[in-house]
C-alpha cells in the first residue's frame, strides 16, 4: 500500500519545492529591491503576452506581461531575468504597444514600483511613451499573429456580439468581446467557452480524426495528423503554458472517451497533472488550472456512470448530451463558489442547449482564420457560418441570465466551497436510493412551485408609475429617469458595465434619448459600455472634467463611434426628454471647483467633516429634474463649496435629493436644509474604504423628516408616484453592493 502512494507524495513534494524555488527567484535578484526604492530604470525585456487594453476612469491603459533582462539604473547596465508587468497610461502610445506580439524584444523608460498582489512577478515598470523596437518576433508568434489578425478581419461583417464571441470562442481572444456579454456567458456556466481550453483541443482534435477516418488513413497516421493538428492549434492561441495545459487536457479526454477506455484515462490524468506541476510549478496557484483538471476529472469519473444510467431510460445520444455538461458543473461547482460567491442554477441547461453550436463555431472559425491567410473574403465567408451557431450562444446566454433566479448568492470562500461540497455529496448519497430519490424529486417540485407562487405574488419590478431609480452598482453612481415607454434618461453609468446594463434591462430600457455623465472619475464612466449595449442614445451631456482634452475626450470617443452627439455641460440648459423638464444648474463657468479658483475659501463652516477639495468633484454636472407631480435634484459628487455657492445661486429645493458624493463627509448643512427633500437616495457600496455614507449627514437627512434609502443596504432603489404621493421601494440583491 506504501509503494504506490510513494510515487505521487514524492513527486508532490518535489513540486513544491520547484514553486517554492519560483517564488525565490522572483523575489531574487536587485529587481525587487529597486522597485521598494521607486527608481527610474531603463530596462531591456522580452515580451512573454499579448498587451491588453484596459479602460478606467475614461482613460486607456495598456498593461503585458515581460522578462526584464537588462537594466539601466544611474548610468549603468545591469543583467538580470525577472518577471515584470509593464502599465503604459500615454494615450498616444495605445496604438504602438497593441501592435506587438510575445517575443518580441523591447527597450522602455519608467519608473520602478513593487507589486501589490501578484508574487508572481519582481516589479511593476510604469512605462513612458512607445517602446523602442530591439528585434524581431519568432517565427512561431508572427505566424500566431498573422491568424488571429486574420480572424479578427474575418469576423468584420459579424454583427457586434458574434463579432467579439467568435474569436474568444476559437483562440480566447475576447478583444473584441462586450463586458456585458462576457458576464452574461459567466452567469450561466458557459465562460469555459471563452477562453482556451480542453475542449477547444477536444474539437479540433476530434474533427482531425473524424476526416483522417473519412478518407481512408490508418490507425497510426490518424494519431500523427491529430498531433500536429493540436501542434498548429498551440501556434493560433499562443504556445504558453495555458495552452499547453489546456492541450495536454484535451488529448487526455479525447483519447479515453473515444476509446471507451475511461479508467485508462485516469492514470493519463494524474500523470499530466503532475508532469504539467514539474513543468511549470507555478500551475499549482492557478484556479484557472485547478478548473481544468476537475472538469476533466468529472469528465472521465463522472460522466460515463451517469450516461449508462440515464440510457437506461432515454436515448443515447441524449443521455451523452446530459450527463457531460452535469458531470463538468458538478465537479467544478464548489471552486466556481468559492470564487463568485454565488451558483448558476442554470448552467447545466444552458451548458445543454449550447453544445450542439459549439462544434460548428468553433472549426468553422478556425477555418476562417486558416482561409484569411489566403483569402479574406472566404475567411469571412466561412466566419458569417460560423456566426449563424455563435449567434444561438448569444441567445441561450441573454436567455440564461435573464432569469430571475439564474444565479443565488452562496458563502463565497474556502467555507462556501466545503458548504456545497457536503450538499452534492448528500445529493448524491440520497440518489443512490429509491427514497431519497423521491425525497429530491419532492423537494424540486417543491421548490419549482414555490418559485412559481412567489413569481405571481411578488410585486413587479419596476415599480407601477416609476419616477426615478438608483441603480445598485456598487460604489459609484447610476441613475435612470424614467420618460415614457422602455425609455428613460440614464445620469453616470457607475464603475462596471454590466451592473448598469443589467439595471436597465431590469428596467427594460432599450431606449436613452439622454445621457449624462456628471464627470469623468472612473465610478460614474466605466460602466459607460453597458448603457451604449444593445441602447439607441439620443445625445449625451458630459462635464466636470478638469482635463477636458483628456477625459473628455476619451469620452467622446466611444460615443462618437456610435453616432452620439456629444455637448458640454453649462449652467443654464434646459432639456425637453418626454414628461421630463430637465434644467442644469451647475457647474457655473466659475465654480469652486475649478483649479483656478479651488482653495479660495478660507472659513470651512459647519460641514460634517473636512473639505476633501476635489476639483473633479466640485465640477460635477448638477441636475434639476421636474416631472409633473414631483421634483428630484442630482448632485453628482460636489462637496461643501460647490454646494454652498449652488445654494445661493439658485432654487435647489426639491422632493427628491441624490445624496452629493456617496453620502460623504463634505456636506454643508445648510444645503441640505435648503433641498428640504421628502426622500433621499444614497448611491455607495457595501464596505467601501472611504467611510461613506457619514452617520452625522444620515442623521441631519432624517432629522429632517426625509425617508432614507441606500443601495448597499437596499439593492436598485426606485422612487414612484402612488395615489398618496411617493412611494419608495428597494429591490435588495440585485446588483453590485447587496448581492
Amino acid at each position: 500500500m506504501g509503494r504506490p502512494l510513494a510515487a505521487p507524495v514524492r513527486l508532490d513534494a518535489r513540486s513544491g519545492r520547484l514553486a517554492g524555488l519560483r517564488l525565490a527567484a522572483v523575489a531574487a535578484g536587485p529587481l525587487p529591491g529597486l522597485a521598494a526604492e521607486r527608481s527610474h530604470a531603463a530596462v531591456d525585456a522580452v515580451l512573454t503576452g499579448d498587451p491588453e487594453v484596459r479602460h478606467a476612469a475614461g482613460r486607456r491603459t495598456v498593461v503585458a506581461t515581460a522578462r526584464a533582462e537588462r537594466l539601466r539604473v544611474g548610468g549603468r547596465w545591469i543583467d538580470v531575468r525577472s518577471p515584470v508587468l509593464l502599465i503604459v497610461s500615454s494615450p498616444g502610445a495605445v496604438r504602438d504597444w497593441t501592435a506587438l506580439l510575445p517575443s518580441q524584444r523591447i527597450r522602455v523608460e519608467g519608473g520602478l514600483a513593487p507589486p501589490r498582489y501578484d508574487r508572481d512577478i519582481s516589479a511593476v515598470v510604469f512605462c513612458r511613451g512607445p517602446p523602442e523596437l530591439v528585434g524581431t518576433p519568432s517565427l512561431v508568434q508572427r505566424v500566431a499573429g498573422d491568424l488571429r489578425a486574420g480572424l479578427r478581419a474575418s469576423v468584420g461583417p459579424l454583427g457586434p456580439e458574434e463579432r467579439g464571441v467568435l474569436p474568444a470562442l476559437v483562440v480566447g481572444d475576447t478583444s473584441l468581446l462586450d463586458p456585458g456579454l462576457e458576464e452574461e456567458f459567466r452567469t450561466t456556466g458557459l465562460a469555459h467557452l471563452l477562453v482556451v481550453s480542453g475542449t477547444n483541443v477536444t474539437l479540433v482534435l476530434g474533427a482531425v480524426l473524424v476526416l483522417a477516418r473519412w478518407i481512408g488513413l490508418g490507425a497510426r497516421v490518424a494519431p500523427l495528423l491529430g498531433g500536429v493538428a493540436v501542434l498548429a492549434f498551440a501556434v493560433l492561441a499562443r504556445p504558453d503554458p495555458s495552452v499547453l495545459r489546456a492541450s495536454v487536457m484535451g488529448l487526455v479526454t479525447v483519447v479515453a472517451l473515444a476509446t471507451g477506455r475511461e479508467r485508462q484515462g485516469r492514470p493519463a490524468l494524474c500523470a499530466a497533472v503532475l508532469g504539467l506541476v514539474l513543468f511549470e510549478p507555478m500551475l499549482a496557484r492557478s484556479y484557472g488550472f485547478t478548473l481544468s483538471v476537475l472538469a476533466t476529472a468529472g469528465l472521465l469519473v463522472l460522466a460515463p456512470v451517469w450516461r449508462d444510467r440515464l440510457q437506461r431510460r432515454m436515448p443515447a445520444w441524449l443521455a451523452e448530451a446530459i450527463a457531460i455538461p452535469a458531470a463538468a458543473q458538478v465537479a467544478c461547482a464548489p471552486v466556481l463558489a468559492m470564487l463568485s460567491g454565488e451558483v448558476s442554477l442554470v448552467a447545466v441547461a444552458a451548458n445543454l442547449m449550447a453544445a450542439p453550436a459549439v462544434a460548428p463555431s468553433t472549426v468553422l472559425g478556425l477555418l476562417a482564420a486558416v482561409a484569411a491567410l489566403v483569402s479574406l473574403p472566404l475567411g469571412q465567408a466561412l466566419a458569417q457560418v460560423g456566426g449563424l451557431a455563435v449567434s444561438w450562444l448569444v441567445t441561450v446566454a441573454h436567455t440564461g441570465a435573464s432569469l430571475r433566479f439564474a444565479t443565488v448568492p452562496w458563502p463565497a470562500g474556502v467555507a462556501g466551497a466545503g458548504l456545497l461540497l457536503v450538499a452534492i455529496l448528500l445529493g448524491a448519497l440520497l440518489l443512490r436510493y429509491a427514497a431519497g430519490r423521491r425525497i429530491v424529486a419532492g423537494c424540486l417540485a417543491g421548490v419549482v412551485a414555490a418559485g412559481v407562487v412567489l413569481h405571481i405574488l411578488a410585486p413587479g419590478w419596476p415599480p407601477p408609475g416609476w419616477l426615478l431609480v438608483a441603480c445598485d452598482v456598487g460604489q459609484g453612481d447610476a441613475l435612470a429617469l424614467a420618460t415614457g415607454r422602455n425609455a428613460a434618461v440614464v445620469v453616470d453609468a457607475g464603475p462596471e458595465p454590466r451592473l448598469i446594463d443589467r439595471c436597465l434591462r431590469d428596467l427594460r430600457v432599450r431606449k436613452v434619448p439622454l445621457l449624462v455623465l456628471t464627470h469623468g472619475h472612473e465610478d460614474h464612466v466605466d460602466g459607460l459600455p453597458g448603457v451604449l449595449r444593445g441602447r439607441s442614445v439620443g445625445a449625451a451631456l458630459v462635464g466636470g472634467l478638469a482635463e477636458p482634452d483628456d477625459v473628455a475626450g476619451s469620452l467622446e470617443r466611444p460615443l462618437g463611434s456610435v453616432g452620439v452627439p456629444v455637448r458640454r455641460a453649462e449652467a443654464g440648459q434646459r432639456w425637453r426628454v418626454g414628461r421630463l423638464d430637465i434644467t442644469v444648474l451647475g457647474p457655473p463657468a466659475q465654480h469652486p471647483g475649478n483649479p483656478a479658483t479651488e482653495g479660495t475659501s478660507e472659513d470651512p463652516g459647519e460641514g460634517f467633516g473636512e473639505n476633501e477639495g476635489s476639483a473633479e468633484n466640485n465640477a460635477s454636472v448638477v441636475l434639476h429634474v421636474r416631472w409633473p407631480d414631483a421634483t428630484a435634484l442630482l448632485t453628482g459628487d460636489i462637496e461643501t463649496e460647490a454646494q454652498r455657492h449652488l445654494a445661493a445661486a439658485a432654487d435647489v429645493r426639491a422632493d427628491i435629493l441624490k445624496v452629493p458624493h456617496h453620502g460623504s463627509a463634505s456636506q454643508d448643512p445648510g444645503f441640505l436644509r435648503a433641498v428640504g427633500a421628502r426622500v433621499v437616495v444614497t448611491s455607495v457600496g457595501a464596505d467601501n474604504s472611504y467611510g461613506h455614507p457619514s452617520a452625522g449627514v444620515l442623521r441631519q437627512l432624517r432629522a429632517g423628516g426625509a425617508r432614507s434609502l441606500r443601495t448597499d443596504r437596499d439593492g436598485d432603489v426606485a422612487v414612484a408616484q402612488g395615489t398618496r404621493g411617493l412611494v419608495v421601494v428597494g429591490r435588495r440583491g440585485s446588483g453590485g453592493s447587496s448581492r
